[in-house]
């Protein structure tokens, strides 16, 4: 019985130390980048490259993922305002069948969206991945973040620990986040701060630099 009150005791310590390490971690990344976010499309500095985020065309039931419209639509209001030049659309498309850059692509050019004006970053498998590659690739140090207000945070950290000049455009307006994406993001920010700090990892495919077509 005094075994199991010693490991009852000892689990409820790890699992609360670990819980205020992963607040601690949110809390940290959340704080040092809130203020490089832009809400309000009229108040976005002018950068000639943005980076748009990959994400699923369609939700796991089949039906539109409104994260890709709103990343979509958010993208070529700036285009069309001139608030940007270009895009780098990031993502993943480790299968024939699942390809967000062409998907984003093809939803862009429906917007007016010049083709030219695109390039396409096949190799953004995760946000580290695509923020990374965007200056390690295609050399850009200084660029506009699109996706939604949560990611922001995450996006804007890894662009600030390689030396970034980045802000982000949140394409949502800070919509309450279901439980379950709420949970894996908040995981997915303690895992960031790994990624960089302890395990020093990389995006998993760099390869030959590319120059952008910009002035």
């Amino acid at each position: 019985m005094q075994l199991l009150k010693k490991i009852a005791k000892y689990t409820v310590i790890m699992v609360g130390a670990v819980s205020v390490l992963v607040l601690g971690l949110n809390f940290w990344i959340i704080s040092s980048t809130s203020g490089q976010i832009y809400y309000n499309i009229t108040q976005v500095p002018s950068k000639k490259v943005a980076l748009l985020l990959g994400t699923s065309k369609r939700t796991v039931k089949g039906g539109t993922n409104k994260y890709f419209k709103e990343r979509i639509d958010a993208t070529a209001e700036l285009y069309h305002r001139g608030v940007i030049d270009h895009v780098i659309v990031s993502g993943d498309n480790n299968t024939v069948y699942y390809n967000e850059p062409k998907d984003m692509l093809n939803a862009l050019m429906a917007l007016g969206v010049s083709q030219a004006d695109i390039t396409l970053d096949f190799a953004g498998f995760r946000t580290l991945d695509s923020v990374v590659r965007s200056k390690l690739i295609f050399g850009q140090d200084e660029l506009i973040i699109i996706t939604q207000d949560f990611h922001c945070y995450r996006a804007l950290f890894i662009a600030d620990y390689y030396g970034m000049d980045a802000v982000a455009f949140s394409a949502d307006n800070k919509d309450q986040l279901p439980l379950s994406l709420a949970i894996r993001e908040i995981l997915a920010r303690t895992n960031t701060v790994l990624d960089l700090y302890v395990f020093n990892r990389g995006p998993k495919f760099l390869g030959e630099k590319e120059k952008l077509p910009i002035d």
